[in-house]
């Protein structure tokens, strides 16, 4: 835990969860109005009791804030939680309802998450990774490394809000064919949509842009894997839970998927942002799936870049702005009226 010493007592004290040195960087920056606790745990039910005197909790993707977080931040009188991202499927919406109010960073850099898929797409396709470590062996054979040109191939891209419109327009300048599925289409752009199964049945690569939701869970699975041509390429760098996993590594065997990126996995929390390269994994389907030699693994890392940090630390601080200054909240969460 870290305290700016420099904050006086009468400043709102927020307590920041699953914290990160890079975190800091543009938070420590920014800030001139917080008394900013650092805190390197998640937030969950357990390590709710930190929020003890504190005004607002900070958190991030993998922290859980179910209805037992809920009710012990609030009996903490936490009155905001602000989101450092755009999902919030790890908060219980119901459980906070009324109790305590809900912000998030609704865009932080599209073009970040965007060109980290198509760099995964690139590298998984031209075996970049592989080359790299053969080379490094002086190991120069060409065997086994070869590709195909992305031109005129069809892409199907499930989700067109900011980052799938951003990654519509990558694929198109790379002379791809695109097609994407989205229930509530973009009207500003160019896209050509289809059905869900369309999308499936006609594309050589399926890359995902939707946030996750009870619609869109295991929106990739067992059914929807008959429908695809075989060698189909897979790239994910929304939520995990988007796949079903199991049947993705069975897809993978079967040669029904000729490859997959992923920078997200459904049960990442238990790994991801942390160095365990001296641990045993305790997940069969991540140790199975970051053995295949066609299968790229990054670790939830598409949004990592220097501009998406700044926006992420201005965006959460002008969140807690307008909610101390009870002005109306421009990023609040709200359940939806049928939830």
């Amino acid at each position: 835990m870290s305290t700016n010493l420099l904050k006086g007592d009468n400043m709102k004290r927020v307590a920041f969860f699953d914290a990160k040195a890079y975190d800091r960087i543009w938070f420590d920056k920014l800030n001139t109005d917080y008394e900013i606790l650092y805190f390197e745990n998640k937030l969950n039910e357990k390590t709710a009791f930190m929020t003890q005197n504190c005004d607002a909790a900070v958190v991030f993707v993998n922290d859980e804030i179910n209805a037992a977080t809920i009710k012990a931040l609030a009996n903490n009188k936490v009155g905001v939680i602000a989101l450092r991202c755009s999902g919030y499927n790890n908060i219980d919406l119901k459980a906070a309802k009324d109790k305590i109010k809900i912000v998030r960073v609704p865009e932080y850099s599209p073009h970040a998450v965007a060109e980290h898929a198509m760099a995964l797409l690139l590298s998984l396709n031209r075996k970049i990774h592989r080359a790299y470590i053969r080379t490094r062996d002086r190991n120069f054979s060409l065997d086994g490394l070869i590709g195909f040109d992305l031109y005129k191939k069809t892409i199907g891209v499930i989700g067109t809000g900011r980052i799938g419109k951003v990654f519509v327009d990558i694929c198109k300048g790379f002379g791809m064919k695109v097609i994407a599925y989205d229930p509530v289409p973009a009207k500003d752009k160019d896209i050509n949509y289809v059905t869900l199964e369309e999308l499936f049945e006609n594309s050589d690569i399926v890359s995902l842009h939707c946030p996750l939701t009870s619609d869109t869970f295991h929106i990739i699975n067992k059914q929807t894997f008959v429908f695809m041509k075989t060698g189909v390429y897979i790239v994910n760098t929304s939520r995990g839970a988007l796949i079903e996993s199991e049947s993705l590594v069975e897809a993978l065997k079967s040669g029904k998927v000729g490859a997959a990126a992923l920078d997200v996995y459904e049960e990442e929390s238990d790994f991801f942002f942390k160095d365990l390269s001296n641990s045993i994994i305790n997940d069969d389907v991540l140790t199975v799936l970051s053995c295949m030699p066609n299968v790229l693994i990054t670790s939830h890392q598409a949004f990592f870049t220097n501009e998406a940090l700044e926006n992420i630390a201005k965006t959460t601080l002008k969140n807690l702005d307008e909610y101390f200054e009870n002005k109306k909240l421009t990023n609040e969460v709200k359940l939806k009226k049928n939830d």
